[in-house]
């Protein structure tokens, strides 16, 4: 895979949030290009973002950890991950790839992976 690419391992699908308060979002990014320069996250569905922490090392070709604070106030919320590597590469959304590669391309599908949160605290893979 030569395009940047990050996803969010915590939380994720499967996962229930108990109560509301902090959480520290994790993940990890990679590109075939060299290495990963920034990793964006938004709790909100791609409206705000803010940078995460790149753990060290930061190497080519090599994943990436990234983590940043979250307050989850207990309401529904669209977690997602956008990774940029040192070429300037910024992952794309799905409705970026789609316009790209059609709606039938699945092969090397680097576009931002969303996971909803309920009010209940149920982590599920979401499309927006």
């Amino acid at each position: 895979i030569h395009e940047a690419k990050s996803v969010i391992t915590s939380p994720s699908g499967g996962q229930v949030l108990m109560n509301k308060g902090f959480y520290n979002i994790t993940g990890l990014a990679w590109t075939g290009r060299g290495h990963i320069t920034k990793v964006d996250v938004s709790a909100d569905g791609g409206r705000n973002w803010r940078t995460a922490r790149l753990e060290q090392p930061v190497l080519p070709k090599a994943l990436t950890r990234f983590n940043i604070d979250w307050s989850w106030d207990g309401s529904p919320a669209i977690l997602q991950s956008r990774a940029v590597d040192n070429t300037g590469y910024v992952q794309p959304t799905y409705t970026q790839l789609r316009a790209v590669r059609g709606t039938r391309s699945v092969y090397h599908n680097n576009a931002i992976q969303s996971w909803g949160i309920a009010e209940s605290g149920e982590v599920a893979n979401v499309q927006v």
